[in-house]
């Protein structure tokens, strides 16, 4: 399994990216983190194409929505791709979308047979903690039934150990939510990891590294 997950994006460790995927080639975007916000999704797919399109790989947008109750289509489509790019919007809107397309059980197949590489920033990197529960204080499970006409869930992807809290001291979240939240799991002694836009975790094999 090669999981490259962060706060924002690249974080500063673009090249352990590029050593899990190898030579640059076509990446599935996945930017259905932004479905409950329809006036900002072509531009949220837009914002990620072009950085990942200057490092020189292909991308193409792959809309969980177009395979809804189609699992099977879905994994073959996924399994045409090197790597997978999930990036950042509502992590309860990403999670009932995964559910909904059966995304969750395709990529925990494609990732056990390490078929692919899943990069995933902010929500996409969030959804792979064991559940969602304390990421309610920086994302709206409101926002799930009016976009995905589901009711949010609180289970994650199960995929690593602990939660991940992403924008630690990050300007993307001035009013400090993700910091109140790491301060949170660190009372309650619950083990996580808090992430600055700077930090990455990967995960290749049995290793697991956070970088700093």
């Amino acid at each position: 399994m090669r999981l490259f997950l962060s706060s924002y994006r690249f974080g500063a460790h673009y090249d352990r990216l590029a050593a899990l995927v190898g030579t640059p080639g076509r990446v599935a975007v996945i930017p259905n983190a932004c479905d409950a916000w329809p006036a900002a999704w072509a531009g949220a797919v837009t914002s990620d194409s072009v950085p990942l399109r200057k490092l020189g790989y292909t991308p193409e947008t792959l809309d969980l929505r177009d395979y809804l109750g189609r699992a099977t289509e879905l994994e073959r489509a996924l399994a045409e791709y090197p790597l997978v790019w999930v990036r950042g919007g509502n992590t309860f809107v990403l999670r009932a979308q995964f559910a909904r397309s059966g995304a969750d059980l395709v990529l925990r197949k494609l990732l056990a047979d390490d078929a692919l590489v899943y990069a995933g920033y902010s929500a996409g990197a969030c959804i792979m903690g064991p559940d969602l529960h304390g990421l309610d204080e920086l994302d709206d499970p409101a926002e799930v039934a009016p976009s995905c006409g589901v009711e949010p869930r609180w289970d994650g992807m199960g995929l690593v150990d602990r939660p991940i809290v992403p924008h630690i001291d990050s300007a993307t979240d001035p009013d400090g939510y993700g910091n109140r939240l790491a301060a949170r799991y660190r009372a309650e002694g619950t083990a996580h990891w808090a992430l600055t836009d700077d930090d990455v975790v990967v995960i290749d094999g049995d290793k697991t590294e956070v970088l700093r």
